[in-house]
């Protein structure tokens, strides 16, 4: 016979009902189900634009579960402590989740799955949020990978399941517990005015997910291997902000990747690469949880990169007089992401020419990304800054003017987000102006500033750095 005793799903970062093992493996019990989110410390300690990202994911997310009879429970707190109380007012017997895997999430997760069980609750947590779990990617001497290439090699044709299909509706309980109004969670109170300019270019749920999964497979994926360096264009799937609240699944995109190949289209392998670098992030911070604070490569802790300073204020600010870096900065607050080129420019030029700690970067990207991703943050910044797992040496200096020739020839991007250096600046161009905080005082009738650094000597202060690192 059934278990009447209701089910607790305690939902996180995987805000849908397809390619959901844990939804599909609780449907298919038969059981009432009481779907909850959690404003915990851990969830709640995040920087302002995720955070105000997440809640518009999280009311999406709760039309849904009303569209199949169903609701989403809001509670705050520290996560043992609600679902107490939740097991006490509803009779649960049992509570499932999604695994998560960045450090703070596994400590909280594996504390409340020993109370739990110690109290005789059923404590289950599932697969979800990437193509394999972590520990079961091995080298062949039996340990973690720490390049992507052989990963890459690894997990091409190695079998990922098929993604379950969402299900019609969910069993309800007799009656539901009382939940928190998601408005008094003010998510955005941090993100001030800037709310407003980010709010028009976000694509929130999971149907606008799929949506951007179906456009890139519709024409930008036969060209994406060739042009997606290209910020000035539409030429990657933007999938990273709704992976990164799992409003779409990674073996739902992973099939329709593979779908594409055997159908010849031109881009889908490098599409099905970047795929698993998101995975190969994940599988470091599993195995070197380390790399969110401190140097990937032990050997870097000697190096001398500066602490916050005034010339990475500046760079903050996207007033570093180097119009790629500015507009890549400019990008990010007026869409809440970042092109992936130049977030490799703007990141080189912090560590690099302004020799300044990447951490300083990741605290910064952390806060004014919609995308943000624990995983993908951290290994980029150290990827870029040498001290993290990529295979090339120190000395790939990306320089920006270079760079903008190479992959903004038209200053299509340039233009698009710097007003100072257009005759007529574009909307996106004066939204700057509207996102960032009043205090800086910035206008757009203001002079372009000029560079904080020559490129050439930021770059030879880098080189003799490294050198005498080395000796």
């Amino acid at each position: 016979m059934t278990d009447p005793a209701p089910l607790i799903l305690w939902f996180r970062r995987d805000l849908r009902l397809d390619d959901h093992p844990m939804l599909a493996a609780a449907a298919a019990s038969g059981r009432p189900l009481i779907p909850v989110f959690i404003l915990d410390p851990e969830t709640k300690g995040q920087g302002a634009a995720a955070l105000w990202r997440l809640g518009l994911a999280v009311a999406s997310f709760a039309g849904t579960l009303e569209r199949i009879g169903s609701r989403l429970i809001l509670r705050h707190g520290p996560a043992p402590d609600v679902l107490n109380a939740l097991i006490a007012e509803t009779g649960a017997g049992a509570v499932h989740w999604t695994r998560a895997c960045d450090p703070p999430s596994r400590a909280r997760d594996t504390a409340v799955k020993a109370a739990l069980r110690a109290r005789g609750v059923q404590a289950e947590s599932h697969p979800g949020p990437l193509l394999h779990e972590p520990w079961t990617v091995e080298t062949g001497e039996g340990g973690h990978f720490r390049v992507y290439t052989p990963f890459w090699r690894a997990v091409r044709d190695r079998a990922v399941a098929l993604p379950a299909e969402a299900p019609p509706h969910l069993a309800a309980p007799a009656a539901w517990p009382v939940s928190d109004r998601l408005e008094d969670w003010r998510l955005d109170a941090a993100m001030n005015r800037g709310a407003a300019v980010v709010a028009p270019h976000q694509a929130v749920g999971e149907a606008a997910a799929r949506a951007r999964l179906d456009r890139f497979l519709a024409g930008p994926i036969d060209l994406y291997r060739t042009a997606r360096d290209f910020p000035g264009g539409e030429h990657t799937s933007r999938l990273s902000e709704n992976l990164t609240y799992g409003e779409i699944g990674p073996r739902r995109i992973w099939h329709a990747g593979w779908q594409a190949m055997d159908q010849g289209r031109a881009g889908a392998e490098h599409f099905l690469k970047e795929l698993v670098w998101r995975e190969f992030a994940w599988h470091l911070i599993h195995h070197t949880p380390q790399i969110t604070h401190a140097n990937w490569r032990e050997d870097w802790d000697s190096f001398p990169w500066r602490g916050d300073n005034p010339d990475a204020e500046r760079w903050r600010r996207g007033l570093t007089g180097e119009p790629f870096v500015d507009a890549a900065m400019r990008e990010m607050y007026v869409t809440g992401t970042m092109h992936n080129r130049a977030r490799m420019i703007a990141a080189s030029y912090l560590t690099k020419h302004l020799m300044t700690h990447w951490k300083v970067g990741l605290d910064w990207f952390a806060e004014c990304l919609t995308d943000w991703d624990p995983a993908s943050n951290a290994m980029g910044w150290q990827w870029v800054a040498g001290s993290g797992p990529d295979a090339a040496p120190y000395f790939r200096i990306f320089n920006p003017a270079t760079q903008a020739e190479k992959f903004d020839p038209e200053q299509v991007y340039i233009h698009r987000f710097v007003a100072e250096l257009c005759q007529q600046p574009g909307p996106e161009a004066l939204a700057y102006f509207d996102a960032v905080p009043r205090s800086w005082g910035l206008r757009a009738s203001g002079h372009y500033p000029e560079p904080v650094v020559s490129l050439a000597a930021g770059r030879d202060r880098a080189l003799a750095a490294y050198s005498a690192r080395k000796t």
